[in-house]
């Protein structure tokens, strides 16, 4: 088989799976991991991928939508997203002052959450506010505004509560982060947010993905450099990390299984 006709094949595989792994490329056509990365970098510059630490996943349209609802009781855990948040919430001090985002991240950084301390969380997540409510350890505001079908709040009257607020600690997630485009999300009003309680943290955490590392959304929130870490997983491709690095910020790997 040509190198084509193989590279083709490994593009309707992650057209239909999602994703393929190095493993998987290696053992169906018995190449050597090096033969399998190549591919892969050649398939992600013409844009028909993205390369992940152990593979390659589908490339992503550029999102101009807000999230839909989500069922949290329902939702799917990944390994990533789990051991990315037990990570996080280690950056909380007893009596911070918290800025919890909403989302996915938000729901699983609840139940790792410390119970053995008193801090204060503020949310813009109906969700997440009422999950909260089981703790007796921690102070919750809620932002109030218009709420979205995904049950955030994000428009100009939750942002004007927040820019009255000074927070110790911030998580923020989005849905992107490049070193020359910063971190992004799919729309305005998300990113004025966003941009408000950064400008308001003393310290400041991006929690994404490996498969968002890399990526540019539609609205750019900010650079890079004003965040004091970003938190993310062993997927990530080992060049964006060290391009990111390059901007001044410290990048965290979380390890597998931890």
């Amino acid at each position: 088989m040509f190198m084509e006709e193989r590279q083709q094949e490994i593009v309707e595989i992650i057209q239909t799976n999602g994703k393929v792994t190095i493993a998987e490329i290696t053992a169906k056509y018995g190449i050597s991991d090096e033969s399998a990365r190549r591919d892969l970098r050649l398939l992600e510059q013409k844009g028909l991928c993205k390369r992940t630490h152990g593979g390659a996943i589908l490339l992503q349209q550029v999102s101009v939508r807000p999230p839909i609802d989500r069922d949290f009781e329902k939702m799917p855990i990944f390994d990533n997203y789990r051991e990315i948040s037990r990570v996080a919430v280690t950056k909380i001090n007893e009596n911070d002052i918290v800025y919890l985002t909403g989302g996915s991240f938000g729901h699983i950084m609840v139940s790792f959450l410390p119970k053995d301390i008193r801090y204060t969380v503020v949310v813009n997540s109906v969700d997440i506010a009422k999950e909260l409510r089981a703790f007796d350890n921690i102070d919750v505001y809620m932002v109030g505004g218009k709420m979205r079908q995904s049950g955030s709040v994000v428009d100009s009257f939750a942002n004007d509560f927040v820019s009255r607020l000074h927070f110790d600690v911030c998580f923020i997630t989005g849905g992107g982060v490049t070193a020359n485009f910063g971190l992004s999300n799919g729309t305005d009003e998300t990113a004025t947010f966003q941009r408000t309680v950064i400008k308001n943290s003393r310290k400041k955490y991006m929690v994404l993905p490996s498969a968002k590392i890399g990526v540019d959304s539609f609205v750019k929130v900010c650079d890079i450099d004003v965040f004091d870490e970003i938190i993310t997983d062993w997927d990530c491709v080992e060049e964006q990390v060290t391009a990111l690095e390059e901007k001044g910020v410290t990048v965290t790997i979380v390890e597998e299984g931890k």
